[in-house]
């Protein structure tokens, strides 16, 4: 059984003076490693300027990863081992002059045990000391002793504090508070990739990075080569999560979104929803490979070579087989086009050796640049624009139809190509689903570099494109993809994960699953998980950790009387500590924005940090995916469920809305709630 949490007053001699005495003496040595840093010269270290940026790039980032959070624990437990051996688990490894650890790496193998161990599996630990912090100042400690007999015990107490404690601000690191299950997920190896379903406060999102974070400790020089990206949702998501990496120590993740990945062109257009679908149907891709060899052709000529004054023949019929060649052996586009020259020099070179000369290799790259074979090339094999080549798909009927043909209706056709048929790249009405399209073409073209890894959160809302697109980053890396099919709130959204993972091209990836929540409250999980019948059947229904139910509470109004009762809700959650969120239908923003400033109570926007003196961010249901908040106001679910193109989409968006809260819920309504709810 777990100790009591011992917080006793400094003046009288205790482990706690001894703990503080430790942590202001790691802090000490954390300063002295980034003073060294600091210090070092490495002017006449390398050869070049170029080395030199390099080294300075890298000597930066290092200093940078060695700052000392002033309101973050630089450790938060320790094991002491049989025989006796004690270690102070943290965020980063420090160490005093000698070189020997005052604080072992939280990714280390000798700290796995602080997540892992048990009294059924003790793992050679006698002693788990948590710690508890208060403004970064080292205020209680808990004792697990778990080679003494006895039952498995409770829950920490300060491990459920931590857990539970107010959010005020960015997303924050959980390295403190994994559980088995998460540690499991966090730890497997980066040779194959990995699938992880999890219901709403689960932890997935932490997961995720708390895993990239440790796949960089654990193959640091792999990955630096080879580069690591996290994709999210949206921007404000990227915003809420963007801290966490560097609190671990990790500065050189890069974080996007899908948008951003394939920013090829300007994105001015939106798409109706059928259009979307079928832009984001992985059909297009058919289509669109169709259109890309569309312009390779059969030479008509012989192609004759002028070198001084000898001339030298290849008949079509030979030029063809060249290119046929090329064609069987599915080549990228453009590197195709690249070794086409090459091939019809050495056909050259070949009728120069049977004269009896003696060509090499700098005769051979003469003849690919003669201007009789550049014409062949030319005519045979254009060159493709990605953005152009798109353009002309949506813009001109026939060309469509002709590469759709037994691949999309005559009504999907119809529902892709635009209205009005754009002049230009630069004034075309773009879509995101576009942008897609035309990464897909330019991965066609030219290969896309691939990433060592790359995280997918969110991940049940992407179309088949958009899993392409994805997939293209990291096809000689692995991927950890994120996300609940419960939560997919568009019309494409996921219906499997072995079909996501089919179209990302890791088909072979383990799915895992997390139901144990640990910050949405028991009876918020429970009502929310009303919905799991009617829009994900298949699943498991999560169950809740958190010992204490929250705050949670479904009222109704008068009609005329919502946006009242909803700022008198909110100046009530605002009573409690932490952030309060208030996500409305889209269209009830403005009026609710309205209603919160004629109260006087100033509110942010999604993505907007939160801190003491404005803790209220007015969300839009669409942009609430992957957000908590301690105290959620849900205004109107009818109203929310209405504004998706049917309602199983409705009612996942409701189920996102409903588990933002990590400490208390209210449900305000003056419509009817869905029968399941009601």
């Amino acid at each position: 059984m777990s100790a009591p949490a011992h917080s006793v007053p400094g003046h009288a001699r205790n482990p706690l003076d001894d703990e503080r005495a430790h942590l202001a003496a790691s802090r000490a040595a954390l300063r002295a490693m980034r003073e060294d840093a600091e210090a070092l010269d490495i002017t006449d270290v390398t050869a070049n300027w170029v080395n030199a940026e390099v080294l300075r790039a890298g000597l930066d980032e290092r200093i940078r990863s060695l700052a000392d959070l002033a309101h973050t624990p630089l450790f938060f437990g320790r094991l002491d081992y049989v025989p006796a051996r004690t270690f102070y688990i943290g965020r980063r490894h420090v160490h005093d002059a000698e070189g020997d650890p005052m604080v072992i790496d939280w990714r280390a193998p000798v700290s796995q045990p602080f997540y892992r161990a048990s009294k059924k599996d003790p793992q050679d630990v006698a002693l788990r000391r948590r710690f508890g912090y208060a403004a970064g100042e080292l205020t209680a400690y808990e004792d697990e002793h778990l080679t003494e007999p006895g039952d498995e015990g409770t829950t920490s107490r300060l491990l459920q504090a931590e857990i539970e404690r107010p959010r005020v601000g960015p997303m924050r690191d959980i390295v403190a508070t994994i559980q088995p299950e998460q540690d499991e997920i966090v730890r497997a190896g980066i040779e194959g990739s990995l699938c992880v379903q999890g219901a709403p406060g689960t932890g997935k999102t932490a997961v995720g990075l708390h895993r990239v974070a440790y796949l960089l400790y654990t193959h640091r020089e792999r990955l630096s080569r080879s580069g690591t990206l996290v994709v999210g949702p949206n921007s404000s998501f990227l915003r809420y999560i963007e801290q966490v990496l560097p609190a671990l120590g990790e500065m050189s993740v890069r974080q996007a979104t899908v948008t951003e990945l394939v920013a090829h062109v300007p994105v001015r257009g939106e798409d109706g929803a059928e259009a979307a679908a079928v832009k984001g149907d992985a059909r297009m891709a058919r289509v669109l490979r169709r259109a890309v060899r569309s312009g390779v052709s059969m030479p008509q000529e012989t192609c004759v070579v002028v070198r001084g004054s000898r001339r030298w023949r290849v008949p079509a019929p030979e030029l063809a087989a060249l290119i046929e060649e090329l064609l069987a052996r599915d080549m990228r586009y453009g590197a195709a086009r690249e070794a086409l020259p090459q091939r019809i020099a050495h056909a050259v070179l070949v009728r120069m050796e049977q004269a009896g000369e003696a060509p090499d290799d700098r005769v051979q790259d003469a003849v690919a640049r003669n201007a009789a074979v550049k014409a062949v090339v030319k005519s045979c094999w254009p060159a493709v624009d990605p953005a152009k080549l798109v353009l002309r798909l949506l813009s001109d009927a026939e060309f469509l139809a002709e590469h759709a043909e037994g691949i999309l209706t005559e009504a999907e056709q119809r529902a892709v190509l635009w209205p009005k048929p754009a002049r230009g790249v630069k004034s075309a009405p773009w879509s995101a689903a576009d942008a897609v399209l035309v990464d897909e073409v330019d991965d066609l073209v030219r290969r896309t570099p691939s990433l060592g890894h790359v995280v997918l959160d969110e991940a049940q809302d992407l179309s088949p494109m958009q899993y392409r697109a994805v997939g293209r980053r990291c096809s000689t890396g692995s991927v950890t993809v994120l996300g609940d099919i419960a939560q997919g709130t568009t019309p494409w959204a996921t219906a499997s994960w072995e079909e996501a993972l089919h179209h990302l091209g890791k088909p072979a990836a383990a799915v895992e699953e997390l139901t144990l929540g640990f910050r949405v409250p028991r009876q918020v999980i429970a009502y929310a998980s009303r919905l799991l019948p009617e829009i994900a059947p298949g699943l498991r229904e999560a169950t809740s950790v958190r010992e204490s139910p929250g705050d949670f509470s479904v009222r109704a109004c008068p009609a005329g009387e919502l946006d009242a009762e909803v700022v008198g809700a909110c100046r009530a959650a605002l009573r409690n500590e932490g952030s309060v969120g208030l996500i409305a239908a889209d269209a009830r923003v403005p009026a609710l924005a309205r209603a919160l400033e004629a109260a006087g109570m100033p509110h942010l926007a999604p993505g907007d940090e939160t801190d003491e003196g404005a803790r209220l961010t007015l969300v839009p249901a669409t942009l609430a995916k992957g957000l908590e908040y301690d105290y959620v106001v849900l205004d109107e679910p009818a109203a929310i469920i209405g504004a998706e193109p049917d309602t199983r989409t409705g009612l996942r968006r409701l189920y996102v809305s409903l588990t933002r809260a990590v400490s208390g819920l209210a449900v305000l309504h003056a419509r009817p709630l869905p029968a399941v709810l009601a």
